[in-house]
This record gives structure tokens, sequence and C-alpha cells, in this order.
């Protein structure tokens, strides 16, 4: 299948990941702007909240930053934690494309959603991203009934980098005990940083996303080489996945990480977790972003929203 005009378009502007050379807060700082600027190009704003704010908790060595939004001032309401993709070391909850995501799961789902702005690599490599993003669903889970939510309907999302987070905080729950999750929502995910099923893709490197990339991105994020099998890592690498939440895997037919999410949706039904799995023809790594041009990526979209209402829903359908 040929890609859309509005994917090709998307992918040849596009910004790279900078010049190696400058310090890493310019090269944030850059990309930030110009994924701010694709998605006012390419993507659908979505109104405020009724209510937002911003909140910070203590985490091991600092605080972080949480971006609440709130459907309403009713109580009860489902809990939703999203994380942020960047490949480990970009991204915040003050992207554009983050805000959206997070106001259309308010809105289309009826969450309180709880965005959590981890913090970075390579100023803080694993376990600190994945360890913020434990203590931002544990307090969002403690303080449930200050937010309007339901301590008992919790479920997490992210995308990218924030797909593979999401993965492994539902592996340190299971591990842990708790927080108990309704649904693991897993868009686009990098579940193998060893990056063996990239390799073994077949999918070339003129999609958005190359072997090269995700490597920095891996070894920013790793403070060892070594890590990259450790299962909170990789969950791929995980001996079992027993006994995990229920899991919605979304992939694209163009992306060399497609076949991460493929084979984690295989070994979870094997495991007896039950799976919705979709892979979206013609999409690549980035264009599930693309909904204000592209029609896939708003059946994407309406895809997702029906999977966290079934999941926190259940009675209604």
């Amino acid at each position: 299948m040929e890609l859309d005009e509005a994917v090709r378009t998307f992918l040849s502007t596009k910004p790279d990941s900078g010049d190696p050379d400058a310090p890493i807060a310019e090269r944030r700082a850059i990309i930030q702007a110009g994924v701010d600027a694709l998605f006012a190009k390419f993507g659908q704003r979505v109104d405020a909240a009724p209510r937002e704010e911003d909140i910070r908790i203590p985490v091991g060595g600092g605080r972080i930053r949480l971006r609440v939004y709130r459907p309403g001032d009713g109580t009860g309401r489902p809990i939703h934690v999203f994380l942020h993709g960047g490949g480990f070391w970009l991204g915040s909850v003050d992207e554009e494309v983050n805000q959206a995501t997070c106001r259309s799961r308010c809105a289309g789902a009826g969450c309180v959603v709880v965005a959590v702005d981890y913090r970075l690599a390579p100023e803080h490599p694993f376990p600190a991203p994945l360890e913020d993003c434990y203590a931002g669903l544990r307090w969002a889970v403690d303080h449930a009934a200050d937010l309007g939510g339901d301590p008992a309907n919790v479920s997490i999302g992210g995308v990218s980098a924030g797909a593979t987070l999401a993965a492994a905080v539902a592996l340190l729950a299971r591990e842990r005990r708790g927080p108990d999750l309704r649904l693991q929502l897993l868009e686009v995910p990098p579940l193998d940083l060893s990056l063996d099923g990239m390799r073994a893709s077949g999918v070339g490197d003129g999609f958005g996303i190359t072997i090269d990339e995700m490597a920095l991105c891996r070894d920013l994020y790793l403070a060892a080489p070594g890590d990259a099998r450790d299962p909170l890592v990789s969950p791929l690498h995980a001996d079992s996945l027993a006994g995990l939440p229920a899991a919605a895997i979304m992939t694209a037919e163009f992306d060399p990480l497609r076949h991460d999410g493929e084979r984690y949706a295989d070994r979870l039904r094997a495991a007896g977790v039950p799976v919705s799995y979709h892979c979206y023809a013609g999409a690549v790594h980035g264009s599930p972003a693309l909904t204000g041009t592209w029609p896939t990526a708003r059946v994407w979209q309406d895809d997702l929203l029906r999977r966290l209402r079934e999941a926190h829903f259940p009675s209604r359908i």
C-alpha cells in the first residue's frame, strides 16, 4: 500500500533529532517548537477540559509535575494516566499534541486524565523516568477522591516511548501488587530496546523513525547497555506476562516497531491476558497525530476512545 499524500507531506516536514553536538536543552527546545508547528499544521486542536491544573508531587530525588484534566465536577469518574512519547529524552505535557490527546480522552471517554511530566534522559536515565510514571499512577489512585475519580477504575496509556513506559508500569504494578489497572493502552510501542525487532521488521528508514534514531534514544535512556534486556526497559523480555491487565495495542503498517506490538499481543494472549490489537494500513510511526488532515488518524482516535470507554464502562457496552 502506498502512503497517502497527507502522510507523505508529514514525513517530508518532520524534524530530525537535531545537531548531535548541540546541548541537549537546546535540541529539546528546537524539536519541541518543530513538533508544535507540525501539530498546528496536521493535527486537530481540542477545546480545553472544564478543569485543568498542574500539580507537583515528590519523587525520589526531586519533584515532578502532573497535569490533571477533569471532565467536570462529578465524582466517581474513571482515571486515565497518560505518558507522552519522545524517545525518553524529549517531550512534555506542554506539547500541543499531548494536550490535545489528553483533552480528547477526557471529553471522549469521560475520564479524569492525569498526564505525567516524567523526568527525561540523559540527565535522569532508567529507572528514574519509569519510577516517575509509577509515582504518578500511585498518586492518582491515592488522591482519586480529590480528583473526582474512582481508584478502582484506572487505566494507563502511552504513545511511543510513553507506551514502553506504560507497559513497564503495568509490569511494575504487578510486581508491587498494585495499583490495579483496567487497561494498558499502547500506541506504536517500542517494547524491545535491543532493537532486534526493528532490524528484522523489513521496514526501511524512510518512514519517520530509524534504527539509528532509536539507538540514540536507547543509549541516552540507559546508563548501562546491558539494561536493554531488562523487562522494565523492554517488556518483551519479561519471563511471564501472566496476570497483567487487559491491553489495547495499536500499531502502524509502515513502522519498523510494528512487530514489537504484534509480538507483545501474541505473548499476552498466550499468557491469558485479553488483548485488542490493530495495525492501521498506510500509517507510519507519527501519523496518529494527523487528526486534522488524515481520515485514518481520526479513525484511530475514535477506536482508541471506544476501547477506553469499553474498559471503563463495561456495563454500557
